[in-house]
C-alpha cells in the first residue's frame, strides 16, 4: 500500500512539474523584429520584418524548463525602400518564394548573469545552424487581469553562414553589403489561458 501511495505521489509531482511552465503568445502589435547591416562601408541600413509569430514557455521556478519558438515571414522584410526590399526577397538574398520562413527554435534556456541565453537552431534559406540568443527578461506582470512577459534579445550572424551570399565589391575590395547582420528582437507576449473544462 505504501509503495502504491508513493508511486501515486510521484506521478502527481511529475504531472505538476510538466505543466509548471506558462505559455505566452507574442503580440505582434507591441513587438518588433529588426535587423541592421553595413552598407557601402560608410553607413548602416536598418530594416524589420512586419509579419511574425511566436510563443514562449516560461517557468519562473526552473528556467531550464522554458523555451522559445519564433517564425518570421521572409516576404514581410521592410527597409522602407521598395526596390531594395524586392531585392532582399529575391533568390540573391532571402529567396522568399522558396523559403517563406525564418525560424528560431530553442533547445535549452539558461540564466547568464542578470540575463538569459536561449540555445537553439536558427534556420534561414533552409540552412539550420545552432546559435546562442542572449536576452533580457521583463516580467511577468499582471495588467488588467492578463499576465504579460517582455524580452529584449540581440544576435549577430554572418549571412554567408546561411547561404545569403550575394556580394559586390567596391574599388578597394570592401563589400557593398556587409556580411555581419545584427538582429534585434523586442517582444511583448500575453499569457495563453487554458480553456475551461466543459460545463464550467
Amino acid at each position: 500500500m505504501r509503495k502504491i501511495s508513493g508511486l501515486l505521489l510521484g506521478l502527481v509531482l511529475l504531472a505538476t512539474s510538466a505543466f509548471a511552465a506558462d505559455e505566452y503568445k507574442i503580440d505582434p502589435v507591441h513587438s518588433r523584429v529588426g535587423f541592421s547591416v553595413d552598407h557601402m562601408v560608410i553607413n548602416t541600413v536598418h530594416g524589420r520584418f512586419n509579419d511574425f509569430t511566436g510563443s514562449i514557455l516560461f517557468d519562473g521556478n526552473d528556467i531550464s524548463r522554458s523555451s522559445v519558438n519564433v517564425a518570421i515571414k521572409t516576404s514581410s522584410v521592410n527597409t522602407d525602400n521598395e526596390r531594395r526590399d524586392n531585392h532582399l526577397r529575391s533568390v540573391e538574398f532571402l529567396d522568399a518564394a522558396n523559403f517563406p520562413e525564418i525560424t528560431f527554435k530553442s533547445k535549452s534556456v539558461e540564466k547568464k548573469g542578470a540575463n538569459y541565453v536561449a540555445h537553439g537552431t536558427l534556420t534561414i534559406r533552409g540552412v539550420a545552424r545552432d546559435v546562442d540568443l542572449l536576452f533580457e527578461l521583463k516580467g511577468p506582470l499582471n495588467a488588467g487581469g492578463k499576465n504579460l512577459l517582455g524580452a529584449n534579445a540581440s544576435l549577430i550572424i554572418n549571412r554567408q553562414d546561411f547561404g545569403v551570399s550575394w556580394s559586390k565589391a567596391l574599388d578597394k575590395g570592401q563589400l557593398v553589403v556587409g556580411n555581419d547582420v545584427k538582429i534585434e528582437i523586442n517582444v511583448e507576449a500575453g499569457e495563453v489561458k487554458a480553456a475551461a473544462p466543459a460545463g464550467k
